[in-house]
């Protein structure tokens, strides 16, 4: 006979909230990619916005003399075609991310007060719209700055609904125990889904910039209707439809009294397992996992209410953290609409060389994430590895400023360096340190705090999102240094806002180191 698979041997052990637990990282992570995939085609587009005429016309062998007409024509697409160009591209990327921002501060709130699967299907479908849209200016020759800033405005409103939507599904099934490596893996999506985003607006870009948008639009809209399909917020939702199934065989109790008249009596069935975490916090007991056979849990009241916004800034940590994201995102998100330009300039590479080399930044996005989360889960320290990353993150901007004049080698070894150390600190803040504090012990197991307290930070690091790309749009008419040099000092502010959490202290260990103590050695749920 032959031997079993080592594959099938994996499959076949795992459990089924193991599988659903699966379904859901995969699940999650695509729908986050999909939501990064569509912001991206604007930064590949903006050079096809605005050409460099003269080098046309030199590489075609034509008439000097019809460089005037072909600049109000052929090459630009107006409104972009004047000397101001960087400024309104600059106002187009400003016009989103303020919108995201002020957005983001209101999704969690609202997130938290509505079924999350149909909050992020909505907001997927709206925002593939908006999108497509934006592509759609190129088919029918739609020429009005007013037009692409009211789609920019409301793409980035509808956009909010997804960060707080996904990184509240996440943190409610997995446990603290990994936490740190395993968001490190799933944040990989921003960096996934900003590389197949760069690929697809570069396919189309040179021959028709309009599908660089509508290709990414069609796509979050098909993955809105999968997360309407298959989208499961929170394992409790599987244990009530269980309870509910005809197959399950009921047991008679008596209805206990609870707290102002209520009278609901929860039943879990464990299958003769080692008890989740999520059922001894409704236990008195406070360190021992009770082995279970079905076990009937009282509920003494109604479910706990959602946090205000107040409430959530004096959870220990948030407003440091927070202030940290808005320098660490303001340099994340400059690269994100600003590095194809940038390249396109100082390399003097076309649209589509330029937006793939650019998706290098990204993949060196993704191993620094991944880093982040295991460094800071072995030290059990989050602020110190952020604090070490920005450290060194400030004189590599200042090295890739100078290298990358020197050449394709020394350029791409630079943007994989800048991006892990760019994005590492940011995807740790906005996953394990948000989710850390979303579920921190001052909430007493109120998991309804998670989606507000994660839109307060990426909010807050939003507005730094906003003023990023704008002011790289004003500075780099002056010179592509002063942007640099702007980069660098937001660094060292980012790093600054660490140093803080760092003297205290107090938030790097009993708040933001994971959580070791599991259930029956099993990672359990978060609370």
């Amino acid at each position: 006979m032959a031997p079993i698979p080592p594959g099938v041997r994996l499959l076949a052990s795992l459990n089924k909230d193991q599988w659903y637990r699966a379904l859901t990282f995969v699940l999650t992570f695509l729908l986050y990619t999909s939501f990064h995939l569509s912001r991206k085609p604007i930064s590949i587009v903006k050079s096809e916005l605005h050409k460099n005429c003269s080098a046309i016309i030199t590489s075609r062998d034509q008439d000097p003399s019809s460089l005037l007409l072909r600049s109000s024509s052929d090459c630009s697409w107006k409104p972009f075609d004047k000397k101001n160009y960087k400024q309104l591209l600059g106002t187009m990327d400003y016009s989103f991310l303020c919108a995201y921002a002020i957005g983001m501060y209101l999704s969690g709130i609202i997130g938290e007060r509505l079924p999350i699967r149909l909050y992020l299907t909505a907001g997927m479908l709206s925002s593939g719209v908006f999108t497509c849209l934006f592509g759609l200016g190129y088919i029918y020759n739609i020429h009005s700055l007013s037009f692409y800033i009211f789609v920019q405005v409301v793409n980035g409103l509808v956009q909010t609904t997804g960060w707080p939507s996904v990184v509240t599904c996440i943190g409610n099934w997995f446990g603290k125990g990994r936490r740190g490596l395993i968001m490190g893996v799933w944040n990989s999506h921003t960096s996934v889904g900003n590389i197949l985003g760069s690929l697809i607006a570069a396919h189309w870009v040179s021959s028709n910039w309009g599908l660089s948008f509508i290709i990414p639009g069609l796509i979050i809209m098909a993955m809105g209707g999968v997360c309407f399909l298959f989208l499961i917020e929170h394992p409790n939702d599987l244990r009530t439809m269980n309870a509910q199934s005809p197959g399950v065989q009921s047991v008679q109790t008596k209805c206990w009294s609870g707290a102002k008249g209520h009278t609901q009596v929860y039943l879990q069935y464990k299958d003769n397992k080692t008890q989740s975490c999520d059922t001894e916090l409704l236990l008195p007991q406070d360190d021992t996992c009770i082995p279970a056979q079905p076990v009937m849990v009282v509920k003494s009241g109604a479910e706990p209410s959602a946090i205000s916004f107040m409430g959530a800034l004096r959870i220990p940590g948030v407003v440091e953290f927070s202030l940290c994201l808005l320098f660490a995102k303001l340099v994340s998100y400059t690269f994100l609409f600003w590095l194809p330009l940038y390249i396109t300039k100082a390399a003097h590479l076309d649209a589509k060389r330029a937006g793939d080399l650019s998706t290098l930044f990204d993949v060196g996005g993704i191993v620094g994430g991944i880093l982040a989360g295991v460094i800071s889960d072995k030290l059990g320290k989050r602020a110190t590895t952020c604090a070490v990353m920005l450290l060194l993150a400030a004189p590599t901007l200042y090295g890739f400023s100078m290298i990358s004049q020197f050449g394709l080698g020394p350029t791409i070894g630079m943007l994989l360096v800048s991006g892990g150390l760019v994005n590492g600190p940011y995807a740790l803040i906005t996953t394990a340190v948000s989710a850390d504090l979303g579920t921190h012990k001052s909430l007493k197991g109120n998991a309804r705090a998670l989606s507000t307290v994660t839109a307060i930070i990426d909010g807050t690091g939003s507005v730094g999102a906003a003023l990023g790309p704008l002011l790289a749009g004003l500075l780099s008419a002056s010179g592509w240094d002063k942007v640099f040099y702007m980069l660098m000092t937001a660094d060292f502010l980012a790093l600054l806002a660490e140093e803080t959490l760092i003297r205290a202290a107090g938030p790097d260990r009993p708040l933001l180191s994971p959580l070791t103590r599991t259930c029956g050695h099993k990672p359990g749920f978060s609370s």
